[in-house]
């Protein structure tokens, strides 16, 4: 079993009162949307990328080494040479955050917005609402 998968019943007191150490990172809490927002607008987790699906929220604070630079740098130059060379409109987001209120959250390290959508998200808009705008392609 993969440790993403493992899902663990914590009270969320239990979790607020762990903030002023550390948050329980890189595992799967049952929590509240209310409770999940609280967590994620914590200055001390601004760089952290946070999940929300089924009322558990997932922390992770991932070092973004040299391997995952060069390997996300590669990704992203095979993903936009392809659609410039087949005239494919493309808008790129790199760690974006989409949000669907009261039900999932996440921040991909890339996403794309693909044909007639490229240039549906305005610019200046910080956290993709996924209750207005469409999801990715």
């Amino acid at each position: 079993m993969k440790l993403d998968t493992i899902v663990m019943k914590v009270p969320f007191s239990n979790i607020m009162s762990e903030i002023q150490t550390q948050l329980l990172t890189d595992t799967w809490v049952a929590v509240t949307w209310d409770e999940y927002i609280q967590v994620i607008e914590n200055p001390a987790y601004e760089k952290a990328k946070g999940y929300y699906h089924n009322q558990h929220m997932r922390i992770e604070m991932p070092p973004v080494g040299n391997d995952h630079a060069s390997d996300h740098t590669i990704i992203l130059f095979a993903v936009n040479l392809f659609a410039s060379i087949k005239g494919i409109a493309l808008n790129g987001k790199d760690n974006c955050t989409y949000r669907k209120a009261v039900l999932r959250e996440a921040q991909p390290d890339v996403s794309y917005y693909i044909g007639e959508n490229a240039d549906v998200i305005p610019y200046g808009t910080s956290i993709i609402n996924l209750d207005i705008y469409p999801p990715i392609n």
